[in-house]
């Protein structure tokens, strides 16, 4: 008998054989009714006598249920209360040893059977151990996670008149990113990343005609981001960083339109003037209701950002710190939602699309150029992919102090089918007013005007190709420009 049969068995043995019952207490015939009955049970509760309020209930039903290997007697009793016979117990004990012995006959029996299966396991299993030792001792950390992204961009702007932005020829530029994700406690996260590319001249780098992919310029390898996030309590989140966004803290995305080419439309929710993506020295945390699975929730976000750039040096939280307070409430679930945001931006801070900040700052010296900006974002997705499109929507209002333009406005509409025709692939539309002057100090408001996008986001295997065509209208952002029709091939390597 193996050792661990002996430990299992051991106990009881001691424990029936300490009863003290003589030869003169033996039930000859109590005892081979006893064995006489060996099959007859199956389930503790064919017991009379037996509840699960008895002390060794359990006990009795693992024998009983598991090993099959107690019997009662032939009406229907268990007895736990009385004193066992030395028979009695030899009958049990016999019955769980073979029991027991059938197990081990069985378990060799399927061993010899699958001898050469169970040999190509153990090698394999050899293998791996082999392979994850040699990882853990080249691996770059514990702690940290690499994540690549490079983005080919192949396209071109036709305009009507001068080009407005850039020249008209044929461009090939490329972003590339990596990014290292930190974490120490399994739920902060250190974000550090770098940053290469070429998007030089201003075809998809500035403007309207800027792409979401848009970054780094003159190839030059650049921190782009550097952040800290941790978790205050259950539900809320804290970041803090010397170069990260104002979108990196919300408290719920407000879209589900995400095959992105212009960044008016995927990247800024419609809504540039409180989406302005201001990047610099950032302080901000995000409020989370706790709520079941697939319920909606509340959410709410607050940051301040003090941009990177020229006037960096001016600090932050100082009158020329070009800073921007962005707060957003939203409410939803992963289907369905809607937000409000409001961005309050100082003077010389980013406008996304807008006409103020900026070079209006510095162009009018020493007047306070600051920006109220209000947006309203809402979504909805389908149960199930197919014929109907998941629909996105954005509305941005803004209004300025000391400058002729009081107010100006943008939205947008998108419309994204994540699987066309029964395949991975995703299709996606946009149409929208860009920035246009809804209130001007002496002269008439331009008329909103209609940009468009189109693209298909095709999936193929490790990476991912989108082409997208677009346009843009004339009179945008409160100026006279040429209309502008592009088009552009995003290829997308994610390593």
């Amino acid at each position: 008998m193996k050792l661990f049969q002996q430990m299992l068995v051991a106990p009881a043995v001691l424990g029936l054989l300490a009863t003290g019952v003589n030869a003169a207490e033996l039930n000859i015939n109590g005892v081979s009714d006893y064995a006489a009955s060996a099959d007859q049970v199956t389930s503790v509760s064919q017991f009379s006598d037996v509840y699960p309020t008895d002390w060794a209930y359990q006990a009795l039903a693992g024998l009983v249920e598991t090993y099959g290997c107690v019997a009662g007697y032939p009406n229907g009793t268990f007895r736990g209360n009385r004193a066992m016979t030395r028979y009695e117990a030899a009958a049990i004990l016999n019955a769980c040893l073979d029991r027991v012995t059938e197990v081990t006959d069985e378990l060799r029996r399927l061993m010899a059977e699958f001898e050469s299966e169970l040999a190509i396991l153990k090698g394999r299993v050899d293998g791996l151990e082999a392979k994850v030792g040699e990882l853990k001792a080249t691996q770059f950390s514990t702690t940290t996670k690499l994540k690549g992204k490079s983005t080919f961009i192949l396209g071109a702007v036709d305009s009507e008149g001068a080009p407005a932005t850039g020249g008209e020829a044929v461009t090939f530029q490329y972003d590339t990113r990596i990014g290292l994700k930190t974490s120490f406690t399994g739920e902060d996260l250190l974000f550090t990343r770098i940053r290469v590319g070429n998007n030089d001249g201003d075809v998809f780098a500035e403007g309207l005609t800027k792409l979401d992919t848009a970054g780094k310029d003159g190839d030059t390898l650049e921190l782009d981001r550097l952040y800290y996030k941790f978790p205050v309590s259950d539900e809320i989140t804290a970041v803090v960083g010397p170069l990260a966004r104002n979108t990196e803290i919300l408290g719920m995305k407000p879209t589900a339109y995400t095959v992105k080419t212009l960044n008016m439309f995927g990247g800024q929710f419609g809504a540039g003037n409180v989406y302005n993506k201001s990047t610099g020295s950032l302080v901000g945390a995000a409020w989370k209701q706790s709520v079941e699975k697939g319920e909606p929730r509340l959410s709410a976000s607050l940051s301040y950002v003090a941009e990177e750039g020229d006037e960096s040096d001016a600090g932050i939280l100082t009158g020329e710190s070009e800073g921007s307070v962005l707060t957003q409430i939203g409410y939803g679930t992963k289907k369905w939602g809607a937000a409000f945001a409001y961005r309050y931006g100082q003077c010389g801070s980013s406008q996304g699309t807008g006409l103020a900040g900026g070079a209006a700052c510095s162009a009018i010296q020493g007047l306070n150029v600051d920006s109220n900006n209000f947006a309203i974002n809402g979504f909805w997705k389908p149960e199930e992919t197919g014929a109907i499109p998941s629909i996105s929507a954005g509305y941005g209002f803004s209004n300025y102090e000391g400058v002729a333009v009081e107010s100006t406005a943008s939205w947008m509409v998108g419309f994204q089918w994540d699987k066309v025709l029964d395949s991975k692939h995703a299709f996606a539309v946009a149409f929208g007013a860009p920035n246009y002057v809804v209130n001007q100090a002496g002269n008439d408001p331009e008329a909103a005007e209609i940009a468009w996008e189109a693209a298909l986001k095709l999936k193929m295997g490790r990476f991912t190709v989108i082409p997208a065509v677009f346009y843009l209208p004339e009179q945008t952002q409160g100026a006279a420009d040429d209309s502008q029709f592009g088009g552009v091939v995003q290829t997308v390597f994610k390593f």
